[in-house]
């Protein structure tokens, strides 16, 4: 490992690569390992225990190539295993080192965009029914309703290629009018999948004029740079050579053909087996 401590980033696939972008575009000084657990995608969909148990183990893999810090550039694993990762096993197996999530980033600010304080989640089955997102929201903004809709065809469209195409509005019409019939003064809609961003051109053509539509990356990468600013003694563990490796539990030739739209840039990616 050349790297002294990298910056963990982890995602059940290519997703989390939309979220290490804006890290980089943010925080280009610091070494990052990406892994994605392709292998066992999607989570959305999977039991608590199952996620947990999944992330659990890609996050002792992290600890192991010496990341002081991993974000979890996954909704699902954010809302499933982040809670008791940080309550339960980091005291245990490694309490000098930290694992961060992407929900509360966003739950911290999504009310400064919302003028009505009806807040719309666009997300996957599993982010929707774990309500981590109604629940963090009302910690920090109690005066917001928040409405929700699971979108479980989105990703598959993503990673078949198939999101750029004309049958991918028929799913984006559906999801945004069903959102929007729970709640019809919603001015804030958030992408609370990582996937979704692809989506982002055509999703607009769908929505009302005046709503405004977030996604995490950008909001993830600000809040990481304040954090570190935060805690010098994370920051000072973080190594600096400008470096980034990524690995996948699947196929790394397959992975290098996807990952590319998500990341903005060719990569190559290495197979590891967890």
């Amino acid at each position: 490992m050349p790297f002294q401590s990298p910056i963990g980033v982890f995602d059940s696939g290519y997703g989390g690569l939309t979220v290490l972008k804006e890290i980089v575009r943010t925080l280009p000084q610091y070494d990052y390992i990406y892994l994605g657990d392709n292998a066992r995608a999607p989570y959305g969909n999977r039991s608590y225990e199952t996620v947990y148990r999944y992330t659990l183990e890609s996050v002792k893999w992290f600890f192991n190539q010496n990341c002081s810090l991993v974000i979890l550039a996954c909704n699902t694993a954010s809302a499933k295993a982040l809670r008791t990762i940080q309550q339960n096993d980091l005291p245990q197996i490694a309490p000098d080192k930290r694992v961060l999530g992407v929900i509360r980033p966003t739950t911290e600010i999504i009310g400064k965009y919302s003028e009505s304080k009806n807040v719309g989640i666009l997300a996957t089955n599993g982010t929707v029914a774990s309500d981590s997102y109604p629940i963090e929201i009302g910690k920090f903004f109690p005066e917001i309703k928040v409405y929700q809709e699971a979108c479980p065809m989105w990703v598959p469209l993503v990673e078949n290629n198939e999101y750029q195409n004309h049958g991918a509005d028929y799913f984006i019409r559906k999801n945004i009018h069903n959102i929007f019939e729970k709640g019809k003064n919603i001015d804030v809609i958030l992408l609370a999948c990582t996937h979704y961003p692809l989506l982002s051109e055509k999703i607009e053509k769908h929505l009302p004029v005046a709503v405004k539509l977030l996604s995490q990356g950008e909001i993830v990468a600000n809040s990481l740079k304040h954090y570190l600013q935060r805690h010098p003694e994370i920051e000072n563990k973080c190594s600096r050579n400008n470096m980034r490796l990524f690995y996948t539990t699947d196929s790394p030739e397959d992975f290098n053909n996807h990952a590319a739209k998500f990341f903005g840039k060719e990569i190559k990616a290495n197979h590891i087996d967890l």
